[in-house]
């Protein structure tokens, strides 16, 4: 008597053991990058009180010109939304707008028109290519800046004369006002502006870089006599510093997306990025060839193969294609018994006339059986896989 050894099973689902073993060393990092990150936070949270923020002693802070620009008389007051902004423009006032970029449209165009008349001067400290043609309509950015950030005067501006080189070097602007002073060229484009008022003393100041306004930079070059000719024309220097809380930034006129948000040198980055993953995907694509046959390194009885060929078709629910394999194989095993070549099996005006020479009239229809139509349920599946064989019996029965 021979007994058969039951052959163990080997699941190819990982174990949780296996999952943690491969995602350790990522999940490590992670909490390393966030650690860092969070550690990062809190050293610099008390670093940086303000940039451009005329109250702030930090290296990027501005206190040190207030305080020059105290001992000559002129005083500083900080505000921080649009209405305070534009209440305090006049002919004695010095307006700075420290990052234009942050204002919405809607708030670059009322800041414009209220100091636009006022006869006051108007500082832009490095207005980018969207905020600058609102604030000052005529000048354009240039969307390269400048690589020398120490620049020499080269205009009739008295300020930029007196001052010499200064570190201006940043966004290069053009205008086209006939009347206004291009200073501090970088490869012929100005990094500083004077525009004059159409009507009136007043003009706008179009600043390409704030380095000459920075704590630490301001003395270096002619940063300090630049800084202190520019804003102290007027007793009074009003130091807008754009607030994301300002209210007058919450109309609907000036409700922008997320795409908006983004500088447009990131959208065209992620698009080039999306193209390179694209043409890399192409170049390490494998096209998918024809089966390979593959020596087992152990042998598998024909049962368990049949076996787990039918609990995959059960589980996908295929009957019409679990019918179609007993159908065929049935075909091409009573092809050789009734005389029809192999290659003719499957066609029932070749098969059949010469299968029902060998049948006997027992009621079962040949054609449905081999070329029906598939099973409804599987009890009709196997109920048609024991009327093959029955008639594959009857076939081969002398």
């Amino acid at each position: 008597m021979t007994t058969e050894a039951t052959l163990p099973t080997t699941s190819a689902s990982p174990t949780a053991r296996q999952v943690w073993t491969r995602a350790r060393g990522i999940a490590l990092a992670l909490v390393v990058l966030v650690a860092g990150a969070v550690a990062i936070a809190v050293i610099r949270s008390d670093a940086r009180h303000g940039e451009l923020d005329p109250r702030s002693a930090d290296p990027g802070g501005s206190r040190a010109v207030a305080e020059l620009l105290a001992d000559r008389g002129v005083d500083t007051r900080v505000v921080t939304t649009l209405d305070e902004a534009a209440a305090a423009t006049g002919p004695d006032t010095t307006l700075l707008v420290a990052v234009p970029d942050l204002l919405t449209h809607g708030q670059q165009t009322r800041l414009h028109a209220a100091f636009a008349g006022s006869d006051g001067r108007t500082v832009l400290v490095a207005p980018g290519s969207a905020s600058v043609e609102r604030l000052a309509p005529g000048v354009t950015a240039d969307p390269a800046t400048s690589l020398d950030p120490a620049l020499s005067p080269d205009c009739a501006l008295p300020a930029a004369r007196r001052a010499g080189t200064a570190e201006t070097g940043g966004v290069r602007y053009t205008t086209t006002h006939l009347d206004a002073d291009e200073c501090y060229p970088s490869e012929r484009l100005a990094t500083l502006l004077r525009v004059p008022a159409d009507r009136g003393d007043g003009d706008t100041v179009v600043l390409g870089a704030p380095d000459i306004l920075l704590n630490d930079r301001l003395d270096e070059q002619g940063n300090a006599s630049l800084a202190l000719q520019l804003l102290g024309s007027r007793p009074h220097l009003v130091w807008y510093l754009p607030s994301l809380s300002d209210t007058s930034a919450t109309g609907t006129d000036d409700e922008r997306g997320f795409f908006d948000l983004l500088p447009s040198g990131w959208l065209w980055g992620t698009l080039q990025l999306f193209i390179a993953a694209a043409l890399a995907a192409l170049w390490r694509a494998r096209r998918l060839g024809p089966l390979v046959p593959e020596r087992l390194p152990v042998a598998i009885r024909a049962s368990e193969t049949a076996e787990g060929r039918a609990r995959l078709y059960r589980k996908a629910d295929a009957r019409d294609r679990a019918a179609d394999a007993l159908r065929s194989t049935t075909r091409t095993r009573l092809a050789p018994l009734v005389g029809v070549p192999v290659t003719q099996a499957h066609s029932p005006e070749a098969l059949l006339p010469a299968l029902s020479t060998r049948l006997h009239g027992d009621g079962q229809d040949p054609h449905t059986l081999l070329f029906g139509a598939p099973p409804s349920d599987d009890a009709a599946l196997i109920a048609l896989a024991d009327r093959l064989d029955a008639l594959e019996r009857e076939v081969r029965r002398p």
